[in-house]
């Protein structure tokens, strides 16, 4: 029931909020949820329009050379940005999550002084809850997230491979998650309707 409710989570009506939990005991999802939700997550038009955006302006900035220009450029682009986020949410938040015994949303805090707030989104980049509901250290997003960066190593044009190019596409999926945990915590729940009215605040993670 809780993970059909996370998949209506839309923030403005229409951009994708799956990943978040405002319950902070929900049932842990077995690993057919986890595939489902990143499955969802992947082909979302919005999420596909996001893509979109993202490699035409890469286009424009002549970003990834490599794949040059016109039509043919346009579709490189989109097509590494979809296997960026289908790498992503397929290894970090469904297979290894399956395999670990992890959980890969986030779960909203919404109590506490702004500091400890930004402590715990920041916090949930590194550590997760379990499938048992205890904090853990996050092995399954900073492994997905290595791993995903590895895959990219072998669509993106040539001279932009290497394993500087790995851990910077790493770092940059981590500062991303850190982001989006910051924007869960302090600004996208008000902006998504028709949340459950079993909501409260989480419990303070220790690990």
């Amino acid at each position: 029931m809780e993970l059909k409710e996370e998949e209506k989570q839309r923030a403005l009506g229409f951009i994708p909020n799956f990943y978040v939990s405002y319950v902070p005991d929900a049932a842990p999802l077995t690993p057919k949820q986890k595939f489902q939700l990143a499955w969802k997550s992947t082909v979302d038009p919005v999420n596909l329009g996001i893509i979109a955006v993202f490699a035409g302006f890469e286009q424009s900035q002549n970003y990834f050379s490599g794949y040059g220009q016109g039509a043919q450029g346009f579709g490189k682009r989109f097509g590494a940005g979809l296997a960026d986020s289908a790498t992503g949410a397929l290894i970090g938040s469904a297979l290894l999550p399956s395999i670990l015994k992890q959980d890969p949303r986030y779960f909203y805090k919404g109590t506490g002084s702004i500091r400890s707030r930004i402590l715990y989104a920041l916090a949930n980049v590194v550590i997760c809850k379990s499938d048992k509901g205890r904090w853990q250290a996050n092995y399954s997003g900073i492994l997905g997230g290595f791993a995903s960066a590895g895959i990219s190593n072998l669509y993106y044009p040539g001279k932009d491979r290497g394993a500087e190019f790995i851990f910077e596409n790493a770092l940059v999926g981590f500062g991303g998650a850190a982001v989006n945990n910051l924007l869960q915590e302090f600004f996208v729940k008000r902006f998504t309707p028709n949340l459950s009215k079993r909501q409260s605040p989480a419990a303070k993670p220790s690990i």
